[in-house]
């Protein structure tokens, strides 16, 4: 283990010794590395770290090796780490997310210790989801939207969701022209200035969901991307990446009317008495928005991406119906 890295661990964590038993992942573009460590003589088995070196960047996947992509990363970690030491504490057993250990930074990355979400019950990870699944990954968001409606970002990404269009001028350049194309920054306008506003997750994929033994809890990792908007942005995500497009059609209005039942539950079991109705009329008009501006990312990053499906056509047309009204 490096030197620097394990004197980190020792400083937060009271163990006698720290070894690294598994390397959960790769970061994005080889931005660093995730950990899983083993501790000796500690009050836990082990925990997870997220060491971000900034010095061995730019190997993009899909070749995006920009100035704009690389300035988006790098403070994609820093807002991470703000989200950890100042916004994290504040979720609870509705809104599960791994506990923050300690955190220390750079010029040079940082360096995030977690808890080990595996060792705390929730060992599973999946691709595809039932949709019993995928309403507890909902019930997750309806209860972490609830428990941020209303408060500032400060700190965090101003605009939550890693495909926020003031971020992706390279995709955008590289999409054909369209209708959605036309009316993008629109479609951005008015997401962004909806009247009812949370902190969103930002990149609320299945893969960023821990599952329990039994599927029937889940804890959330990877907040690179947290910050201001509409809670829709993540909604739309995850039904996106873990639903295939004769599901969407299915089962959209099943688990719409799902989030909304769950985050007005939320909403007064946290004493936040606001106008509900009012949100779910906002929101539910801002699911073909949001659903439109993701789409506009994916047809500049990988056009032939196979959630570009019917049903997310027909959700581009009918939100391009609201914007040129």
């Amino acid at each position: 283990m490096d030197i620097e890295l394990k004197e980190t661990i020792l400083k937060f964590i009271s163990a006698e010794d720290a070894f690294v038993s598994e390397e959960v992942q790769e970061l994005w573009s080889g931005f660093g590395h995730i950990l899983r460590v083993q501790l000796k003589r500690a009050k836990v088995p082990s925990i997870i770290v997220k060491y971000i070196d900034l010095r061995h960047s730019g190997n993009h996947p899909r070749g995006w090796n920009t100035d704009t992509s690389f300035k988006r990363k790098e403070n994609s970690y820093k807002v991470e780490q703000i989200w950890y030491e100042n916004y994290s504490n504040q979720t609870d057993e509705f809104s599960r997310t791994a506990k923050h250990l300690g955190s220390t930074s750079s010029g040079n990355g940082s360096i995030i210790l977690l808890e080990d979400l595996n060792a705390s019950g929730y060992p599973v990870r999946k691709s595809r989801l039932t949709i019993e699944e995928t309403k507890t990954c909902v019930l997750w968001l309806a209860n972490f939207h609830a428990k941020f409606l209303g408060c500032n970002p400060e700190g965090l990404w101003e605009v939550g969701t890693y495909w926020h269009l003031a971020t992706r001028a390279d995709e955008f350049d590289k999409m054909k022209g369209s209708e959605l194309k036309k009316n993008a920054f629109k479609i951005d306008e008015t997401l962004n200035n909806c009247e009812f506003k949370t902190i969103v997750h930002g990149d609320a994929k299945v893969a960023n969901f821990c599952f329990s033994t039994d599927g029937k809890e889940v804890a959330a990792v990877d907040f690179q991307y947290a910050g201001g908007g509409c809670g829709m942005k993540d909604i739309v995500y995850l039904l996106g990446s873990c639903l295939n497009d004769s599901e969407l059609h299915v089962n959209e209005k099943k688990l719409t009317n799902f989030y909304f039942d769950c985050l007005q539950k939320a909403l007064m079991r946290n004493g936040n008495l606001l106008r509900f109705s009012d949100l779910e009329l906002e929101w539910r008009k801002m699911y073909l928005i949001a659903w439109a501006d993701f789409s506009r990312f994916l047809r500049g990053w990988m056009p032939t991406n196979t959630k570009l499906n019917c049903y997310d056509s027909k959700m581009v047309s009918r939100a391009l119906k609201i914007i040129v009204e």
